[in-house]
């Protein structure tokens, strides 16, 4: 649940107070032409996060903003690899304090966003994936669609059919997408076998 920890409405409440469907409807799903600025934004966030978080082995830029010539959210999507010997709950208040509002925590896992507020979507706005070393599906999606125009094409018009059917509904319009990201996922770890395994640092 996204939880702004300021800002409140009229009526007193902030946004962890919103429901879900309030929540889906103050934040549709939005699908825009590929911006160049994308990857600005994502380097000005990645040198901040860099400098207060130096214990993180790899910071990468991934999503569909990092994917030329397709639509996509306006949402920077940040993977952020840590070492296996350091708990990811070590680096919680640093992020934090870059802005970020924790949305959801496991032991190996932590998701983080920036850029929501009472009023809608910020001029930026990021999500930050935390993760150790090697859980990095994303990288080898994002490699194959880079190396694929085709298939990016084709992931562009999956997108587009189904934010016309879940525009106020997150949840479905992300579960519909999985079986073909888990396929090309699959296809880009076979052709990348190995790329992202290490860190030589």
């Amino acid at each position: 649940m996204i939880c702004d920890k300021g800002s409140v409405d009229s009526a007193g409440r902030g946004l962890c107070d919103l429901s879900l469907e309030e929540l889906w409807q103050l934040f549709p799903v939005v699908l825009v032409p590929h911006m160049d600025c994308w990857a600005e934004w994502y380097k000005e966030e990645a040198e901040l996060l860099q400098k207060e978080l130096p214990y993180i082995r790899r910071i990468s830029h991934i999503g569909s903003t990092a994917i030329g010539a397709i639509r996509a959210k306006p949402t920077v999507d940040i993977l952020l690899e840590c070492p296996e010997n350091k708990r990811l709950s070590d680096f919680k208040d640093a992020i934090e304090g870059c802005g970020y509002i924790c949305m959801a925590q496991s032991v190996d896992r932590i998701d983080f966003n920036k850029g929501y507020t009472l009023q809608g979507f910020a001029e930026r706005v990021f999500h930050l994936h935390l993760r150790y070393i090697g859980d990095n599906d994303e990288l080898y999606f994002r490699d194959y669609l880079l190396n694929n125009a085709a298939v990016a094409k084709e992931y562009e018009r999956l997108k587009l059919d189904l934010q016309k059917r879940y525009e106020h509904d997150r949840d479905a319009y992300t579960s519909n997408k999985s079986g073909f990201v888990k396929y090309y996922t699959e296809q880009g770890r076979r052709l990348f076998a190995g790329r992202y395994d290490k860190i030589d640092k």
